[in-house]
C-alpha cells in the first residue's frame, strides 16, 4: 500500500518508486511533483556537459545550489550535476 505523503507530493506512488530505487528524497520530490506528461521525455536542446566550459558548468552548479563547487574541477563539477 502506497503511503500518503500529504499534499506536497503529488504522485505518491511514483515517489515512492524512485526512493526504492536509491534516488534522494528532494530528486524523487521533484519528479513526482513534475507533470505527468513531461516524465521520461528527453528536455529541449541544452548541449552535453563534456561539452561546456568548467566555467559554464559552474554557473550551472551554482544555479542549483551545489556546496563546494569552487574547488572542483570540470569532471567532478559533471558528476556533481549529474548526480544532484
Amino acid at each position: 500500500m502506497t503511503k500518503n505523503h500529504g499534499n506536497q507530493i503529488k504522485n505518491d506512488k511514483q515517489y515512492e518508486a524512485l526512493r526504492r530505487e536509491g534516488n534522494s528524497k528532494e530528486k524523487s520530490a521533484r519528479i513526482a511533483n513534475s507533470d505527468a506528461h513531461q516524465t521520461g521525455k528527453k528536455g529541449g536542446s541544452s548541449s552535453r556537459y563534456e561539452d561546456r566550459t568548467r566555467e559554464d558548468l559552474y554557473q550551472k552548479a551554482k544555479e542549483v545550489g551545489i556546496e563546494g563547487r569552487s574547488k572542483m574541477n570540470k569532471s567532478e563539477l559533471i558528476n556533481a550535476l549529474r548526480n544532484h
